[in-house]
């Protein structure tokens, strides 16, 4: 069996630019939102199975790691990633990729509709769409909507839930769960997020769709048809065998697909 290959020079340790939403992840609130997207896409992600996986977006952080894919690799306009391209133009064949991860790409896109589109056009049958956003109904959104800063995340267009979830409806996506998460304020102060940390439980419980920040999984469906052969050897059912009901035939197909551990519904 062929090796994989050697990808690019790693970049994920170089320095971020300045007035970047990866320069914003290096602060108090960005390290924050961070390593609760990396704990949840650790779960998500660790037992997909498959060859390919691609990030776009955030070349610079590594946000894969937990996939046990052989091939990984990070897409950026800049230069910062393996692949050097735009989300929105992708240089990868058709139904190729496994997974595709779009970290906080949606709210710095130009055209997010096109970026989805070359998601679901790259990705093959089956394969696994996971797209992190801050969540517009929390005290982040409002704080965006007050601030109205230029500097990122503030200066993004923020993607809700309902909204994406309709968005990859169009697109044939089946989502199949997601989360919510980061209930405390958005404080650029690493005190002040450490004395609100109580806030993390009451707001699991009390108020889940008003976390900042969401992880969201959805898979691509592709409608087919499958071809049943008759069989060679006609079995004679036994005398006392029944017509099973509809419970039990239900029963016998197995339960419904579950929901993603990680889901919390809107």
């Amino acid at each position: 069996m062929q090796e994989p290959a050697s990808p690019p020079e790693d970049t994920a340790n170089r320095a971020a630019p300045a007035g970047s939403l990866e320069n914003w992840f290096q602060s108090a609130a960005g390290r924050y939102v961070l390593a609760w997207e990396r704990q949840c896409l650790e779960a998500t992600i660790t037992d997909l199975f498959g060859y390919f996986a691609l990030q776009v977006g955030l070349p610079g952080i590594d946000l894969l790691a937990a996939s046990r894919m052989p091939w990984r690799f990070r897409c950026g306009p800049d230069g910062a990633g393996q692949l050097l391209a735009h989300a929105d133009e992708l240089p990868i064949a058709s139904e190729s990729v496994d997974l595709v991860l779009l970290p906080h790409l949606l709210e710095e896109s130009g055209d997010p509709h096109q970026t989805l589109r070359e998601a679901e056009r790259v990705l093959r049958p089956d394969g696994v769409l996971v797209v992190t956003g801050f969540n517009p109904l929390s005290l982040w959104g409002a704080r965006r909507l007050a601030g109205r800063s230029e500097a990122p995340p503030w200066n993004a267009e923020f993607v809700g839930v309902l909204r994406l979830k309709d968005w990859l409806k169009l697109l044939n996506f089946e989502v199949r769960g997601g989360r919510y998460g980061c209930y405390r304020p958005p404080f650029d102060s690493e005190r002040w997020l450490t004395r609100f940390g109580f806030l993390e439980k009451a707001g699991s419980r009390w108020w889940p769709v008003a976390g900042a920040a969401y992880v969201l999984v959805a898979r691509k469906r592709v409608a087919g048809m499958r071809v049943i052969t008759p069989s060679r050897r006609p079995v004679r059912a036994p005398a006392r065998l029944l017509a099973p009901t509809a419970s039990q035939a239900v029963e016998r197909c197995g339960p419904p697909a579950p929901r993603h551990a990680l889901f919390v519904d809107d």
